[in-house]
């Protein structure tokens, strides 16, 4: 099949919609697919696989997040595009300007066009402070996500959550994660040298963007109070944002590593000891599988993929929606037990070692295939002439 996958994130840039997006992309590519892929144009190259075609657009720098872009409209050119290389479906990951003008032309052409729900963009505007906008927001991403065939979200939470929304198209995908490149066997004690830790002493890892919908204040919370019991303990901060700068001044003693990716990521999980992840706002967080991949015992809300993969007591602690108080309490017992964060970790990485790339690439492409064969039975003629 010709593929066409429209987003407003990709690698190089680094974030959990653009990996899932490239894994997409590469896995198709892989089965042997011509993937059309359309996204704004970047600064720094990426080297992307065989198979995959980068046609890059017109985009802007993203307001209060240096290095990330959105995709301006571009409707004119992709009908023309795909007139001539007309695709057999088309993914459309993201729901800023391009991914809206993607959506509106597949409909005029009639290529079938399945809609990505990654980001709950209703629930950031509180966090900077233009909570006016949320009703806003939400209409928009009902008559986005209500022009596509189906909606593929990773869960079934989610799902309910899109039906309240009033979007009834869901379709479910999997998240997977990469157990070979996420595991304990990276742990590396010259780094945590480098953190100024020995064997015995807890090191909490941060991995994601540094911002303020991540619910940091409960993250620092967290750290101090397991700092009241163990004095020695490190928090290790991997990833960057329009809140680092302003954490960094306000607490030097924290070490903040950048951005991180491959093997040197996985270093930086294997090497830790726990993850205390306070966001509210993920539609399913990746980092919560490759952290339990790494044997790392996670502390998270029951959101996303902590209420697919966390078991209470057995991999880390699933946390109430909204309890501070249990999340701190959570994350302090477990930092202050070495042979507990041990025990949990051994089940962290067993507990998600049978998760499979291949099974969701595959589950991918039958479902864009369905949605080809779908349209075609409908629309005979059409499918003739493409």
């Amino acid at each position: 099949m010709r593929i066409g996958i429209v987003t407003e994130t990709y690698p190089p840039e680094i974030n959990g919609v653009a990996l899932t997006v490239h894994s997409l992309a590469a896995g198709l590519a892989s089965r042997g697919h011509t993937v059309d892929l359309i996204r704004p144009r970047q600064a720094q190259p990426f080297a992307d696989e065989p198979g995959i075609v980068a046609v890059e657009m017109r985009g802007a720098s993203l307001p209060r997040y240096p290095g990330l872009r959105f995709g301006l409209p571009a409707g004119r050119t992709l009908r023309e595009r795909w007139t001539r290389l007309r695709p057999d479906a088309i993914y459309v990951a993201t729901e800023g300007p391009l991914g809206w003008s993607a959506v509106r032309a597949a409909n005029k052409l009639g290529i079938p066009v399945a809609t990505g729900f990654h980001t709950r963009f209703d629930t950031y505007a509180n966090h900077y402070g233009v909570g006016f906008l949320t009703p806003v927001v939400r209409r928009y991403l009902r008559r986005f996500h209500n022009r596509a065939a189906a909606t593929l979200v990773p869960t079934d939470a989610l799902a309910n959550e899109l039906s309240a929304l009033g979007v009834d198209t869901a379709r479910l995908l999997r998240r997977a994660v990469d157990t070979q490149l996420f595991h304990p066997r990276f742990r590396d004690p010259a780094l945590r040298a480098s953190w100024n830790v020995d064997g015995n002493t807890p090191v909490v890892l941060y991995v994601g963007r540094i911002a303020p919908e991540k619910n940091l204040d409960l993250a620092v919370r967290t750290f101090r109070a397991i700092q009241q019991k163990v004095p020695k303990a490190r928090y290790v901060w991997v990833g960057d944002g329009p809140a680092r700068a302003a954490l960094q001044a306000a607490h030097p003693d924290f070490i903040f590593a950048g951005m991180q990716r491959g093997d040197a990521l996985a270093r930086h999980y294997a090497s830790a000891d726990l993850f205390p992840f306070p966001s509210l706002s993920e539609t399913f967080g990746n980092v919560i599988l490759e952290a339990l991949a790494a044997g790392l015992p996670v502390v998270a809300y029951e959101e996303g993929a902590a209420r697919e993969h966390l078991n209470t007591g057995i991999n880390g602690y699933r946390i109430e929606a909204g309890n501070e108080s249990a999340f701190v309490e959570a994350a302090t017992t477990l930092a202050s037990n070495a042979s507990l964060i041990r025990h949990m970790g051994r089940a962290a990485q067993a507990s998600i070692a049978n998760l499979s790339p291949d099974a969701v690439i595959r589950e991918f492409e039958n479902l864009l295939s369905e949605l080809a064969k779908e349209h075609s039975d409908e629309h005979p003629a059409a499918a003739a002439h493409a």
